[in-house]
């Protein structure tokens, strides 16, 4: 065989070894960017179960995976909850109105993120508006950094899971850095349920080393 054929002919199996090395690779990065919030959901409900005390409910992201759907800004600039992977994100939806509900809901995801302290820059919080009422000036104001998104009333219905005799208005819900549905928090928590709302998020950001 001429020496071209033969370097060409050795050359073929270097490739597809590279190829192989490639795929390899990229599991490697996958299962190293999903390891720590994998060992947070096993440190929090598997290792220790006889400790847990969880006062949200786990949501069983398989059954509930974030829908493709087109949020936008109150100015109507497209933002996708996708924009907030990363981060730990809570969640509330509720029509434009906000009703005396909303506005508690509002005011307890800004309290449970300034209680998580330091902690707190890994947390945003999002409002999907389901109607295209306009928003009270006040409510902007008073909450300033909820990300206040427009959604389609029934894709965010359809997706979010909620508590028999309830809506998914009525709850607080958590997604973790990678993009998950991952917990649901009871209707209206009084003040003492708060500070276990409190208890529940800050075990995940503990438990958890990204986001």
């Amino acid at each position: 065989m001429e020496p071209n054929k033969l370097a060409d002919a050795a050359a073929i199996p270097d490739g597809a070894a590279q190829r192989k090395r490639g795929r390899w690779t990229l599991w490697l990065v996958v299962a190293v960017c999903a390891a720590p919030v994998i060992a947070s959901y096993v440190t929090f409900y598997v290792i220790k179960p006889e400790k847990r005390n969880n006062y949200g409910t786990l949501i069983d992201q398989r059954a509930h995976p974030v829908p493709a759907m087109a949020t936008t800004t109150l100015d109507g600039r497209p933002q996708a909850l996708e924009q907030f992977k990363g981060k730990w994100v809570m969640l509330m939806t509720g029509p434009g109105a906000c009703p005396d509900t909303c506005r508690k809901q509002l005011f307890a995801m800004r309290q449970l993120r300034l209680m998580q302290g330091k902690e707190a820059d890994r947390i945003e919080r999002v409002w999907l508006i389901t109607d295209k009422e306009p928003l009270d000036t006040l409510v902007i104001r008073e909450y300033d950094g909820t990300h206040m998104l427009r959604a389609d009333a029934a894709t965010v219905a359809a997706w979010l899971p909620a508590d028999a005799g309830t809506t998914p208005d009525d709850h607080i819900y958590m997604i973790d850095p990678l993009g998950h549905l991952m917990m649901r928090f009871p209707k209206d928590p009084q003040l003492q349920q708060v500070r276990k709302v409190y208890k529940d998020i800050y075990k995940l950001l503990k438990a958890s080393s990204i986001g």
